[in-house]
């Protein structure tokens, strides 16, 4: 994602996925700046779904708009909806979609409480 256009390019990245994940009904979006706090990445987008099929949902559709739309494709790609865990590695931007109660086991807002909530929807 860095193509010499700076942080800027990142950020419309992550708001584009936020969107998208909201497109197919993702609960409780959370965009998480860590810039100030990790070298691994730049943000992370958390997201939760109510059942394994919604979440296959929101990965299939992130992975298609932005390979089809903005040529971005996912370094990697681990987990399954019937896991309840689904890491989407974008570089800058790692993806993390949850079941309800996954979410709430790993904790990952409270792990990197450190990082600056940038968005969130409910």
């Amino acid at each position: 994602m860095d193509t010499g256009e700076g942080i800027l390019e990142t950020v419309e990245v992550a708001r584009l996925i936020v969107d998208l994940i909201a497109d197919r009904k993702g609960d409780d979006i959370v965009l998480l700046d860590l810039r100030k706090v990790s070298i691994i990445t730049d943000f992370f987008v958390i997201a939760s779904a109510s059942s394994d099929r919604q979440l296959n949902a929101i990965a299939e559709h992130v992975r298609d708009e932005l390979k089809h739309k903005q040529q971005i494709v996912p370094v990697g790609v681990e987990g399954r909806g019937e896991s309840g865990w689904i890491l989407m590695d974008y570089g800058d931007v790692i993806v993390h979609l949850f079941s309800p109660s996954a979410r709430a086991y790993y904790d990952l807002e409270g792990l990197w409480r450190e990082g600056n909530v940038l968005l969130r929807m409910q």
